[in-house]
């Protein structure tokens, strides 16, 4: 028949681990209640299991997870009185985790941003973003492009092209950026991105300082003269409707933290050295160190 299984503290120690008292092996001895007590991170390297009052487990610890001082304010009327209704999403509340963004970073090393490329069809937003994730990715440094028609692929394949899924399609997008560069990473946009407004909701989104707007400047002639996915020539023979630069207008931004000026011919500078530019301009904003 099974019977209670309990550790002596020389094995437990010799393993490495902290013992873990009272475990039943048939219906875990302890209630279901009292093993569902509630843990949290501490700020010191030190952790504990929270206290269920049986003697063996006092003075032993498990490293990495404290005890919640006071769990029971997480149902306590205050929080409740916190719900929110955001959008279609009704008595919601936000969960609130003791690792934070500069924990995070102080792991990576970096500081997590976002860098949105932005410019006509065919300006070399996606070249740009592979080149500056290559080299940051040399450096040591985590990277995650979202490029436009990659995330149509999955994410957003139930948008069309018309303005307002255009805009739910940006507006998606810079939601999941900024879950990144909370996570620590430095995320890269590709996107036309053409609506200004579009533009500048993303940039609400995070903390000041922490969207970088990069403007790939073409002009049109340049773009459609390069063609790279044939779809000016199908816009100019009206097969696509709403098509950027066409008969649908790109929005300039009006004050963005770099730009990048490519004209045709020697004047193009190569996608490495473009690269250099915004990675300089992350190093004299200490986003590369942490």
């Amino acid at each position: 028949m099974f019977q209670n299984v309990e550790c002596g503290p020389s094995a437990a120690e010799k393993l490495g681990f902290a013992k873990f008292c009272g475990i039943n092996a048939v219906g875990l001895g302890l209630s279901r209640k009292s093993l569902l007590k509630p843990i949290m991170a501490k700020e010191d390297h030190g952790a504990s299991l929270i206290d269920d009052g049986n003697p063996k487990c006092q003075g032993h610890q498990v490293y990495g997870l404290a005890p919640l001082t006071n769990h029971s304010a997480a149902l306590s009327g205050k929080n409740l009185s916190e719900m929110s209704n955001i959008g279609d999403s009704m008595n919601i509340l936000w969960h609130e985790c003791p690792i934070q963004k500069l924990d995070r970073q102080q792991l990576l090393q970096q500081k997590g941003c976002v860098i949105w490329l932005t410019g006509l069809s065919g300006s070399g937003k996606s070249t740009l973003a592979c080149a500056l994730s290559r080299s940051l990715h040399s450096k040591g440094k985590l990277t995650y492009i979202l490029d436009g028609d990659n995330v149509r692929h999955g994410l957003n394949r139930d948008l069309s092209f018309r303005a307002e899924d255009r805009s739910e399609n940006i507006r998606r997008i810079g939601e999941v950026a900024k879950l990144l560069a909370d996570a620590g990473v430095i995320c890269i946009t590709s996107l036309i991105s053409p609506y200004r407004r579009d533009r500048d909701a993303c940039r609400a989104l995070l903390p000041k300082g922490d969207f970088i707007e990069v403007f790939i400047d073409v002009p049109l002639h340049v773009c459609e003269a390069r063609d790279p996915k044939g779809l000016y020539k199908l816009a100019r023979a009206g097969k696509i409707k709403g098509f950027t630069g066409i008969d649908d207008p790109y929005e300039p931004p009006d004050s963005c933290e770099i730009v990048v000026l490519q004209q045709k011919g020697s004047e193009c500078m190569s996608p490495s050295d473009t690269a250099e530019i915004v990675i300089s301009y992350l190093e004299k904003n200490g986003y590369l160190w942490a």
